[in-house]
């Protein structure tokens, strides 16, 4: 059953204040994705703070142009879905490219982050990025290895008192 002009209206409302409101916009690929693969997808992004809408094309077009931001309809060839980050605007990123390893029906298009357009091939390889967390952990590691070698270093001359002692008392 088609949508009245009200029903279109609230919906493009609604996208508009999404995207006026948002930090990152992915732009995915949804043809032929199962109902319960893409119900687990809206309860993980729920979890990153974010959310995914599928939405008819024309009106992903007008609600992208209220805030000039340029997309092509002609251009994507799918089913498209967008998902917005309202937190933090690579980890929505993460959990898709996640998600679209295990299901080849989801794919990334393109996005936006900020207002700025981004292919697909950049949102990709900012969600392969390790995570900030990763990377204070990898910091620490390397801040904190200098120093246990020298403990190590340190306890190595001990042990080797400690050895000729026993066989100097034997």
């Amino acid at each position: 059953m088609p949508r009245t002009k009200a029903q279109k209206q609230k919906i493009l409302d609604d996208l508009k204040d999404k995207v006026a409101r948002q930090k990152a916009i992915l732009l995915v690929g949804i043809t032929g994705l199962k109902v319960k693969d893409l119900s687990a997808l809206r309860k993980k992004l729920k979890g990153v703070d974010a959310n995914i809408q599928v939405v008819k094309k024309t009106l992903v077009e007008k609600a992208l142009k209220e805030q000039k931001l340029e997309f092509n309809k002609k251009g994507m060839k799918t089913e498209v879905a967008l998902v917005f980050a309202f937190g933090d605007a690579i980890a929505p990123a993460k959990t898709v490219y996640q998600l679209s390893k295990e299901n080849e029906a989801l794919k990334i298009l393109a996005g936006y982050i900020g207002n700025q357009p981004k292919d697909a091939e950049y949102i990709i390889t900012l969600a392969q990025l390790p995570s900030r967390e990763e990377i204070l952990a990898r910091l620490v590691g390397s801040i904190a290895s200098p120093i246990s070698g020298l403990v190590n270093v340190l306890q190595g001359n001990i042990k080797g008192l400690l050895q000729v002692l026993t066989q100097i008392k034997t």
